[in-house]
């Protein structure tokens, strides 16, 4: 199934446009399982399991897992995903940004080693940096925007003087995207909650495009001005939470506070949507 495809299913089956973003931090874990990295899989799948049924879609970040030697954990999580919920599409959260033969084995990587879905590129260094991944047809790439970061006014914000109409550059890569970029219908955006107004640029400039929308929760992205800048019937949005969810207690009762914290966001997108349709 195409990832678009995918996650449109996702979306209609669990009535849901929230992501839950897994970045696991040992030092934040609960009770026993606080500082043992060992335990990055066991606190992932517990999450995975208590919000499988509320989620358009989840987003493993790589760096997390790397930084403790825990990749095999995140094999093996790729697969506990794909058996605790089947139809959720799982995108790797790995800004890849490089050329060549280089950038074919990062595509083999997200997408044959760890079996994910869709997988996040930085796209500065080209189109030739984006092609590797749109080899593995059916499979999605979100190219890094208009990100939530104060730093990303230093690039993204920036007006190329160059091109007709003297374009920003975030505006010139949501163009390329949705257009020539796009050979077979695989490419989305990453574009933060923290801007709705920019959300609504890019909506606007890249109409049908899925974006996926990290911000929300921790880095105080408006969950209802999110919805209304981004979402349309024709152009889906895919808007990530990751430590309001993973670390709403530090109690054995985490995984359920996860999912309470879960069941609020997913309602708070819900009526946003409701009220667009």
């Amino acid at each position: 199934m195409k990832f678009l495809d995918m996650l449109r299913a996702a979306e209609r089956q669990n009535g849901s446009l929230l992501c839950v973003g897994l970045d696991p931090e040992p030092a934040k874990f609960p009770g026993a399982m606080q500082g043992d990295a060992s335990r990055i899989y066991d606190f992932c799948a517990a999450i995975v399991d208590a919000t499988a049924d509320l989620v358009s879609a989840f987003k493993p970040q790589i760096a997390y897992f790397a930084a403790h030697r825990a990749e095999e954990q995140l094999e093996r999580l790729m697969a506990h995903m794909r058996r605790a919920a089947p139809g959720v599409p799982v995108i790797l959260d790995a800004k890849r940004g490089d050329i060549g033969s280089t950038a074919e084995q990062y595509a083999k990587e997200a997408f044959e080693r760890y079996g994910a879905d869709a997988v996040t590129l930085s796209p500065f260094m080209g189109f030739d940096t984006i092609q590797p991944y749109l080899k593995y047809h059916g499979k999605g790439a979100f190219l890094l925007c208009r990100t939530s970061n104060p730093g990303g006014d230093d690039f993204q914000n920036q007006r190329l003087a160059d091109l007709t109409g003297t374009p920003l550059l975030y505006e010139h890569i949501a163009q390329l995207a949705q257009g020539p970029w796009n050979l077979n219908g695989q490419l989305g955006l990453v574009v933060g909650a923290t801007y709705p107004a920019e959300i609504a640029r890019v909506r606007a400039l890249a109409p049908t495009l899925p974006m996926l929308i990290p911000g929300v929760g921790a880095q105080g992205g408006d969950a209802l001005a999110t919805v209304k800048a981004g979402w349309r019937k024709d152009g889906p949005i895919i808007v990530n939470s990751s430590r309001a969810i993973l670390y709403a207690a530090q109690g054995a009762d985490f995984a359920q506070a996860a999912r309470q914290e879960a069941v609020k966001t997913r309602d708070l997108l819900r009526i946003a949507r409701s009220d667009l349709a």
